[in-house]
């Protein structure tokens, strides 16, 4: 029984931290280096430069200061502009009108406020959430959860480079195959990837360019259609439906799942690693989390206006009409994709091929190139920021310390094969309804939004600035609900398949994904002071009981 207890001991000894002899929770506290530029690192990363932040004593609020921060809010604002929030859109408008609005609203509001969360822990801990993955999670949790993140990296990659493949392809009057467009995709990002060689600021400067383009192409496609801003404002602020059934509500749940993305969560928390911030000063560290938070802020309000462009121009335009209509004002304008279209009175379904079409039937070749011009903006800065997670996701799980060229060329071939492959053997219909196909694979919210409430909410890890009580609750509330969202679409997905095969296959994985999800969630729940939960804590205190007995005993 002695050697069992010294087993037990031991085991308890290795397996709980402990901070100056006083055993804590299952949690360790983690402390960055003070420097981390000075630290010997044999490969180049998006840090080499760190942007310094002036001083201003005594002042609440600096424009300079807030101009020093802006950068990564940008950067992490385009995940809500990629081609698939793009896809989500435009179908909201031509399948709800302006009904839907408000929940795209709500969605932003959401995304802003776990996007403050993943600011906070790069800022306070010095590092991003895949490396906290990494010190807090044991090695077979940390190597799922890595699987799962990078695999809805890889889909939403795909939709981006399908995106960037369908503009030069409007854009060339179908002179550029797809599977071209794709090999020019991954070419160029390649070279625009090396522009942080060239100075950071330049590089963030870039990434504001292709935002203002898309601001402007697609500011430029609702100027031209003149929306009813009355509708517009009632669909906004106005959280009902009418009229509305299952493909409504369906589309309002792939916009949430659309614009809350899980490697968005990670970029995030790494890109706010590139200020100066003195992590043992409280104070500059409070400055930084705020200064942050305002510049997301002002970053995906820029975002959501950009968004609602696309959804009040197809509400207006498109809304409720029949292909037959369509059909007719192409074949009337003579535009070669009247075939696109059935002669029948099914209601006109879009994507992001078909929306373009439309648009130059309908309001003249201009509104078509111009919105192709917005498309290849989105696809391209996405597919940046997409390269950029793979790479942090990929460092911060496996701590690896490749080359940066092999760091880029591996995260880009994964999801550059399968989608070149696609376009090399289907044509443009089949190549944007692989959205369908990604759509479930982007389903991981829950390994993104468990994770950064459960590392926000310790103290041992945020110190002072760990989450309150109504950060807690609310934030439980909002990740809970998202993921119920999440849930949901996947179910509708699966019950969308017509083989007995797919169903067994698909409900095996269900499974293993709730308890996974599960597994997660348990975590967060004592981390969120949930203690009656922490079943593991009480039997690794059971020695020190056992002991205390003994000596009792033998005195």
């Amino acid at each position: 029984s002695w050697k069992c207890l010294d087993w037990i001991i031991l085991e308890q000894q290795r397996d709980s931290p402990q901070e100056n002899g006083v055993q804590t929770n299952q949690y360790s506290s983690i402390s960055p280096p003070a420097s981390p530029v000075a630290q010997d690192e044999p490969f180049s990363t998006y840090f080499e430069e760190k942007v310094p932040i002036p001083e201003s004593p005594n002042q609440v609020f600096s424009f300079r200061k807030l101009w020093a921060f802006t950068g990564p809010g940008f950067l992490m604002s385009i995940a809500y502009l990629d081609p698939g929030n793009i896809e989500s859109d435009l179908q909201s408008g031509a399948k709800a009108g302006f009904k839907l609005l408000w929940v795209l609203l709500l969605a932003t509001i959401i995304g802003l406020l776990l996007q403050r969360l993943a600011a906070r822990l790069g800022v306070v801990t010095g590092m991003h959430l895949a490396e906290v993955c990494n010190r807090q999670y044991p090695t077979v949790p940390r190597i799922i959860l890595w699987l799962m993140v990078e695999l809805a990296i890889i889909g939403s990659d795909m939709q981006e480079v399908i995106g960037c493949a369908i503009a030069l392809n409007l854009l060339s009057v179908g002179r550029i195959p797809l599977w071209a467009g794709v090999l020019i995709t991954i070419t160029d990002t390649f070279v625009f990837l090396f522009l942080d060689k060239y100075g950071l600021r330049k590089l963030e400067a870039f990434f504001g360019f292709l935002i203002t383009v898309m601001a402007i192409s697609f500011g430029y496609e609702y100027v031209l259609v003149k929306p009813d801003q009355g509708e517009l404002l009632k669909g906004m602020f106005v959280p009902y439906c009418a009229g509305c059934g299952p493909v409504q509500l369906e589309q309002a749940v792939g916009i949430v799942g659309a614009v809350i993305m899980p490697h968005n969560i990670y970029l995030h928390s790494a890109l706010v690693k590139s200020r100066e911030v003195d992590r043992k000063n409280k104070k500059e560290v409070k400055e930084a989390n705020k200064y942050f938070f305002i510049e997301s802020s002002i970053a995906l309000f820029v975002s959501f206006l950009i968004n609602v462009f696309v959804v009040a121009v197809f509400a207006q335009a498109f809304y409720n009409k029949s292909n037959m209509e369509v059909n007719a004002e192409c074949n009337a304008t003579g535009s070669p994709h009247t075939d696109l279209f059935p002669l029948n009175n099914g209601t006109l379904e879009v994507d992001i091929y078909k929306g373009g079409v439309v648009l130059g039937c309908f309001f003249g070749p201009a509104a078509l190139y111009i919105w192709a011009i917005g498309i290849l903006a989105a696809g391209q800065s996405s597919t940046m920021t997409g390269t950029y997670s793979g790479q942090f996701v990929m460092e911060g799980f496996l701590n690896l310390r490749w080359s940066r060229f092999a760091r880029v060329l591996l995260t880009r071939s994964i999801a550059i094969t399968p989608t070149l492959l696609v376009a090399i053997f289907q044509d443009v219909q089949h190549l944007t309804g692989m959205n369908d196909f990604l759509n479930p694979i982007l389903q991981k919210l829950p390994f993104a939004l468990i994770p950064i409430l459960t590392f926000t909410s310790l103290t041992s890890i945020m110190n002072d600035f760990a989450n309150g009580l109504m950060w807690k609750i609310s934030g439980g509330i909002v990740i809970l609900v998202v993921c119920a969202i999440n849930m949901y679409f996947v179910v509708v997905y699966v019950t969308s398949l017509n083989s007995v095969l797919l169903y067994v296959l698909s409900s095996l994985l269900s499974i293993a994904y709730l308890c996974f999800v599960g597994y997660l969630a348990w975590h967060c729940l004592i981390a969120l002071g949930v203690s009656c939960l922490d079943f593991c804590s009480r039997v690794r205190n059971r020695p020190a009981v056992l002991i205390e007995e003994q000596s009792e005993y033998d005195s």
